[in-house]
């Protein structure tokens, strides 16, 4: 009796295995398995180490995939419940033995299956690519606006001439693996908290690769490969920007067992320029306008990328007016053919130092447009004590309203 009643707690505080992975009841295998995968990415301890809550959460996970993803498993689930597993409907417990998990975890940690009676893979050590070499280059704000070619040094695995690769000196051997069997992996067990594991390593004595090397090969001490500086010519395109990436394809590191080479990234780090601020396609600067052509308008002469262009000041002009120039600004990374603006900032230089004649014409300017800014500013004055008026007949009236008066 006390041991159906523990039972039937155990069912009762397990979750629904299709609402520990997230789907429906009637999902596919497809979406139980990316939805396991999701999981174990975020929950697998080796991602939250010392993480408890983590490791229960993952292993709640892995138990409902092992469920979810055996059709028969699933069958007496979905006809049983949790009951199909605790040995009351005729199952033997749920086990972990039988599970299958080499292909979730070969691919989210790049080993094998590490649980043991799952099946090992058989892959071989196959071809892999190089890894990427990275490096950057300075970038004028021209350069980068209007494309270059620039020069670059890196050092670069060739192969060695000495040994053509093979890593073994002239006239020596290359033997098969003993640990490996020339596979260039081993499979060993520990102890997790899902008990027993296998894990699929590279093979430690040969590196992976399924051949033992006796005698090195001195120039390249075994590695098949020597170090070379090698200089190249990056083309970097009109409008590139700063902080994205020219590639190089097939330049970078030797690949593996006949894999190819990795590439050569090249970053474009694009100087500031004194004048020009760039945003997007788009470029900006500001331009100082004298009083006198902001007036009575005029020709300015403003610089872009192009070169210097005359513009024609509208008379009256104010400060901080802004001006389009279409078509000035970078081009397109994808079509050089198309281009941004050019928006360029008046800004309107109110003298602070004036001879005593300039002093005289302002203030000649000032009586001569005396009547309209005195009309101007009786207007406005006008316009405020009528206002204030309005403002304090209405305060009256709300005050008496009030009781506040009389």
């Amino acid at each position: 009796m006390t041991i159906c009643e523990g039972s039937e707690k155990v069912m009762a505080d397990k979750r629904d295995y299709y609402e520990v992975l997230g789907v429906d009841k009637n999902a596919d295998d497809s979406a139980i398995k990316a939805a396991y995968r999701k999981l174990a990415k975020k929950y697998h301890p080796d991602m939250n180490p010392g993480d408890k809550d983590a490791e229960a959460k993952f292993k709640e996970a892995s138990e409902a995939y092992g469920v979810l993803s055996d059709p028969e498993k699933r069958q007496k689930y979905d006809q049983f419940g949790h009951a199909a597993f605790d040995g009351s409907a005729g199952g033997a417990g749920f086990d972990f033995s039988g599970m299958d998990f080499s292909d979730i975890f070969g691919d989210l940690f790049g080993f094998g299956d590490i649980f043991g009676g799952g099946r090992r893979s058989g892959r071989s050590n196959g071809p892999m690519k190089g890894a990427n070499l990275r490096t950057s280059v300075r970038l004028k704000f021209e350069e980068a606006v209007f494309g270059c070619k620039k020069q670059i040094e890196l050092e670069v695995k060739e192969t060695c001439k000495t040994c053509n690769g093979s890593g073994a000196k002239p006239g020596s051997s290359i033997d098969t693996c003993s640990k490996c069997g020339g596979k260039g992996k081993v499979v060993f067990t520990q102890q997790s908290l899902f008990g027993m594991m296998q894990n699929v390593q590279s093979c430690p004595d040969c590196g992976g690769s399924g051949k033992v090397i006796r005698e090195k090969c001195t120039d390249c001490r075994g590695t098949g490969f020597v170090p070379m500086r090698k200089r190249y010519e990056v083309e970097f395109p009109a409008g590139v920007d700063n902080g994205q990436f020219k590639r190089m394809t097939g330049l970078g590191e030797p690949g593996q067992n006949g894999g190819p080479r990795g590439d050569v990234l090249v970053e474009a780090v694009v100087d500031r320029h004194p004048v020009f601020q760039r945003e997007d396609r788009d470029i900006y600067s500001t331009v100082p306008v004298s009083f006198a052509v902001a007036a009575l308008g005029g020709e300015i002469v403003i610089d872009t990328v192009d070169g210097p262009v005359t513009y024609e000041v509208k008379p009256g002009t104010a400060t901080d007016t802004r001006v389009r120039l279409k078509g000035k600004g970078v081009p397109s990374i994808r079509d050089s053919k198309i281009r941004g603006d050019h928006y360029v900032l008046l800004t309107v230089q109110v003298p602070t130092k004036l001879s005593a004649k300039a002093k005289e014409l302002l203030k000649e300017f000032d009586a001569e447009n005396g009547d309209s800014l005195h009309a101007a500013e009786r207007f406005r004055s006008e316009k405020a004590g009528a206002s204030a008026a309005g403002n304090d007949d209405n305060g009256t009236k709300k005050r008496k309203k009030k009781g506040l008066f009389g």
